[in-house]
């Protein structure tokens, strides 16, 4: 389970289409299970599963059979195996009693988990995943989850992108972190988080946080880095992220007597261990919600 995370923007999906034969590169080369993406097209459609963060690939006046049906035929599966498959993945993505309805019906967790059968239906060895469970509740994102882990416990490769650190961090075995279009750090979840070794992190929700605050708290205090991540803009609520070199215990009462003294709400603060945000922030100096809101 390979990660690709970043900010939005970045250029996960860009890669995606790239290795997936979806766009023709400018310069360089990329293989995908060994063929190259752009002499061996062919090649690399039949070995690869793809679900894009999109609903637009299905017909939504037939139903989600029909559209299993319909792209196990456009990969030249014989009609007795493909209704096979298509009973075995229904299953798989607890879809079978739901799978005569017409996909106009289907809530957004249920077109979610039809994307995700439809990239299975030709046994590809590599599944190109891009935000699959983005804007999905809970429950849905959990069973997309546990899916793509058993796909590559069975022995499938998965290229998984997303901006969630949390995700990345549970389900992937090693991850890039790309930042505008280049890659700014590689390895495993562990070996990315040594990098901030040492450091704690402090996280504040507030109200009535202002332009400004990370200069008065830099001032006071010698911190490794701030970043504030504005939630609503009208009550100026906001997500104060503070990272301190080992010592954010002892370092508290002052960040508290700052936000008191500049009017700063807390509603709830709290003293983390290091997160593959905080490596991305460390590398860039920025939050991945600022990059997002560039």
């Amino acid at each position: 389970m390979f990660g690709f995370l970043g900010p939005n923007g970045a250029g996960k999906t860009t890669t995606v289409k790239l290795l997936t034969t979806l766009l023709l590169p400018d310069e360089g080369e990329a293989w995908v299970n060994g063929y190259h993406v752009v002499k061996d097209a062919k090649k690399v459609r039949e070995t690869i599963g793809v679900s894009l963060y999109s609903d637009r690939g299905f017909y939504w006046k037939l139903t989600g059979r029909e559209n299993l049906r319909y792209y196990a035929y456009l990969h030249h599966i014989l009609p007795r195996e493909a209704e096979k498959r298509i009973e075995k993945l229904l299953k798989l993505v607890e879809l079978e009693k739901d799978a005569d309805r017409l996909v106009e019906e289907y809530s957004t967790g249920m077109k979610s988990r039809l994307n995700i059968a439809r990239a299975l239906i030709n046994q590809p060895e590599t599944l190109f995943l891009d935000e699959p469970t983005i804007g999905l509740d809970p429950a849905s994102a959990r069973r997309i989850k546990e899916i793509i882990r058993k796909f590559a416990d069975d022995g499938g490769t998965v290229f998984l992108t997303t901006h969630n650190m949390e995700e990345a961090d549970q389900l992937c075995d090693r991850i890039a972190i790309i930042n505008r279009g280049r890659i700014v750090a590689l390895g495993t979840p562990g070996e990315l988080k040594e990098m901030v070794q040492g450091k704690q992190v402090l996280e504040v929700e507030a109200v009535g946080v202002k332009n400004g605050l990370v200069d008065v708290l830099q001032k006071k205090i010698n911190l490794s880095y701030t970043t504030i991540t504005i939630v609503d803009p009208s009550s100026f609520k906001a997500r104060i992220r503070i990272g301190f070199d080992g010592r954010g215990a002892s370092a508290l009462p002052t960040v508290l007597e700052v936000l008191v003294r500049e009017r700063v709400k807390i509603q709830h603060i709290r003293l983390l261990e290091p997160s593959l945000e905080d490596v991305f922030i460390t590398l860039t100096g920025k939050s991945f919600d600022e990059e997002e809101n560039r």
